[in-house]
């Protein structure tokens, strides 16, 4: 039986609780060997609660695979909604370019962490992370879109392959930059992205 959605205050703060834990010891030690009794243990919850707000052990890694979206996209809310304006695609680039520096170019992308972790194993959580990228990718898109109305790009330009291939560019260069401990690898991607998007201009 699917679990339950809370209703009341402290049943969404239990539920995001468990969803924090779990997050945490994905990213400290991988989804697989994520336990629901150590979620239970850190997370100060028995295993009815878990089992009354999550299905099972995948229902919340799915719900880790939400919750880590949102804090991606949350980290960069302030220029995600100003990408339909070439001022605006380049205070984006340069956010992530500073974010992967604040952190020493360590852990990469949350999202494309748990894609290694999980798109093989669990069809329903590849699909999630897939609308992860989607959500990310839209703002992008969107953004495009209104710069090809305005005249920014030419009218036979395609928002939605320019903004795919620039999200491939920053995937690629968040990887680099991680394998390589180089925050330059991102910079050389967003280079790339941003000739890519120019090409595109009128």
């Amino acid at each position: 039986m699917p679990g339950s959605v809370p209703v009341t205050e402290k049943g969404r703060s239990t539920r995001a609780r468990i969803v924090q834990v779990a997050a945490e010891l994905v990213a400290e030690r991988g989804a697989a060997a994520m336990s629901l009794d150590e979620v239970g243990a850190r997370a100060h919850a028995s295993r009815s609660q878990l089992y009354h707000y999550f299905e099972d052990r995948d229902d919340l890694i799915r719900a880790v695979v939400d919750a880590t979206t949102t804090v991606v996209l949350a980290a960069q809310d302030e220029f995600l909604g100003d990408l339909d304006s070439w001022a605006g695609i380049n205070r984006w680039f340069a956010a992530l370019e500073a974010i992967v520096r604040e952190r020493d170019a360590r852990g990469g992308c949350p999202i494309g962490s748990l894609v290694g972790q999980l798109a093989e194993r669990d069809p329903v959580a590849r699909a999630a992370l897939a609308e992860g990228f989607d959500r990310w990718e839209r703002n992008l898109r969107d953004g495009l879109e209104r710069m090809r109305t305005a005249g920014y790009l030419a009218p036979d330009a395609n928002p939605s392959t320019l903004a795919t291939a620039t999200m491939a560019l920053v995937q690629g260069g968040l990887l680099l930059a991680q394998v390589r401990r180089d925050p330059g690898q991102l910079g050389i991607a967003l280079d790339a992205a941003r000739s890519l998007l120019h090409t595109a201009s009128r």
